[in-house]
């Protein structure tokens, strides 16, 4: 049988130019990638003009990946390094035949490598390239734990000395090595890949569940017997340097693992529940690059107003907003903006997140007395220029903070608050002097994390009346407004997102606010002079922009903002 090369096919389906073909060709041997790759990085074609062609001309089928769920024992057929080498994916066996999906159902090579291992008929099966690339993780993962909780179940017995830094590094789990370390390393790497930000494991009545936080959603991946429970649990205790023998109260550890190249540092916690012991295990990217004003996605005048605020030589700022809304990430971006060498600038955290060249970071031990008060206090004393403080949660903390700004030192600091007017009620509320905040405070940023949709599966849509409305716009005056959705797709696991950004709001306290402050005006005039401040856009306001701009939808909005009242 005659096969034809896929640049005729595509010349022939007159997907392509001749000319085309020549330029990807010849792109493709200086970057020594595949055909079908260089037409769809560099916009040629899309994955789907490709896909519809080959399905056509070659009268495959197209498989949705995402919709189909692989028996873990696919893998034991299939080798590993075959299924990652060619991105090939097995899928199922029906006698003699093996059906795959792969990327290229053009890659006879391939075909031929999986029939010399299977020993059976090969019938491709056109997917997109992510999503091969994620069933193979997921496939060989779940094989890996499965693998794991079988031996587990077998001999109960778990290797409490190989470090996991060694195992994850290679990207490969050693077959001799014990089991319940290799069921946690698989757990592990799975929520590296998946960019999970939290592993949970939690125990209940029938199984010990694995839950992963996943662009701030939590999502059940698997659950390990019962049984295997407290191996796991000790296991995972043996990794943060943790007392194993202690089920009785909470505990707090940290590791470190290498996943592809990339450092995470992990935070784990327990903590005692009626089932047994639940552990949380938080992802921290060790790597700074995301740490801009880019990376945090500031833009336009936000962004203008950010630059003033870090450029004061002294002041507090503030960064507002509820558990897991990213302000210390926020914090961070601050701080290694105003990293110079000329500056001394100290930080006084609980815990460190991240580890920052040439900053000096406190950790605090309230057991021995360091707290954020004391802290700040010993802080002063180092001849500090910028201080950054993990968390205001008192009076005290807050007051001193104040004071140093007003002794000429810049303080950056988080506060747990729903929004910028809020921090100015809360900063009262425990007790700073009006006085102290007029003269001190530079500005609050009020920030949440809202869900970005796929870009892969984007795609507008005509809103209703009802949705124009609960985003505080006129139906008349914006019938032409398009509103934009993700349809679902391989790459972001049919969720219609992919990826967070933040939303802001941003105050910069002008002498209108201070005077205000002075006068120890009631709150209807302190929160009126925010509102006329010309600088200051509230946070629903920011989210309908992000909403206008199609970069997130209708209903995300409104599960982080709770409310219609836009």
């Amino acid at each position: 049988m005659a096969y034809k090369r896929l640049g005729e096919i595509l010349t022939d389906a007159g997907v392509i130019s001749e000319e085309q073909l020549g330029k990807a060709l010849a792109l493709g041997r200086e970057q020594k990638k595949r055909l079908g790759e260089v037409l769809i990085d560099n916009k040629i074609i899309t994955e789907r003009q490709l896909i519809d062609v080959l399905k056509f001309q070659l009268g495959v089928d197209f498989i949705d990946l995402t919709k189909v769920d692989i028996p873990v024992q696919m893998a034991q057929l299939l080798p590993k390094n075959i299924a990652m080498k060619h991105e090939i994916v097995p899928v199922r066996v029906a006698g003699d035949t093996i059906y795959v999906a792969m990327s290229d159902p053009l890659n006879f090579v391939a075909i031929e490598e999986v029939k010399s291992a299977t020993k059976k008929r090969v019938i491709p099966m056109i997917a997109t390239k992510n999503a091969a690339d994620r069933a193979i993780q997921v496939l060989y993962g779940n094989e890996n734990v499965s693998r794991a909780i079988d031996d587990m179940q077998k001999s109960m017995s778990i290797d409490i000395v190989q470090p996991i830094g060694d195992l994850v590094e290679s990207g490969e789990v050693d077959d001799q090595s014990a089991p319940g370390i290799r069921l946690v390393n698989s757990i592990i790497e799975r929520g590296a890949q998946e960019n999970a930000s939290d592993i949970h494991m939690e125990p209940r009545e029938n199984g010990f569940v694995i839950r992963m936080r996943i662009d701030g959603v939590l999502h059940e991946i698997l659950t390990v017997p019962q049984n295997l429970q407290s191996s796991v649990i000790s296991r995972i205790k043996i990794m943060g340097d943790m007392d194993i023998a202690e089920r009785r109260i909470p505990q707090d550890g940290r590791s470190h693992i290498r996943v592809k190249g990339r450092d995470i540092d992990l935070r784990i916690s327990t903590l005692p529940t009626n089932y047994g012991e639940k552990v949380v295990v938080r992802f921290l990217e060790k790597s700074t690059s995301l740490l801009t004003s880019d990376g945090i996605g500031l833009t336009g005048k936000m962004l203008e107003n950010y630059n003033e605020l870090i450029s004061n030589a002294n002041g507090v700022i503030l960064i507002a907003g509820p558990t897991g809304s990213g302000k210390t990430t926020t914090m961070y971006t601050m701080v290694t903006t105003l990293n110079r060498e000329e500056v001394n600038l100290v930080t006084l955290e609980d815990p460190i997140e991240y580890n920052i060249d040439g900053v000096n970071q406190v950790q605090i031990n309230e057991k021995v007395g360091m707290t954020f008060a004391n802290g700040l206090r010993a802080i002063l004393r180092q001849d500090p220029d910028i201080i950054a403080v993990g968390e205001i949660r008192d009076g005290e903390t807050a007051e001193i903070a104040m004071r140093a700004a007003i002794t000429g030192h810049l303080v950056l600091s988080t506060i747990h608050t729903n929004s910028a007017i809020a921090t100015l009620d809360r900063l009262l509320d425990i007790g700073v002097e009006p006085y102290l905040i007029a003269s001190a405070l530079k500005g609050v940023i009020a920030q949440r994390l809202l869900r970005k949709i796929c870009p892969n599966c984007k795609e507008p849509y005509i809103p209703d009346e009802d949705e124009l409305v609960s985003m505080g716009l006129d139906p008349v005056k914006s019938k032409d407004v398009r509103f934009y959705r993700g349809k679902g797709c391989p790459e972001c696991l049919n969720i219609g997102y992919r990826g967070r950004t933040a939303a802001f709001e941003m105050l910069v306290l002008n002498s209108e606010i201070k005077q205000k402050f002075r006068e120890n005006a009631p709150h209807h005039e302190l929160e009126e002079a925010v509102y006329r401040s010309p600088n200051f856009e509230t946070m629903s306001r920011n989210v309908l922009r992000l909403v206008l701009e199609g970069k997130t939808t209708v209903s995300e909005a409104k599960r982080i903002l709770f409310t219609t009242d836009l």
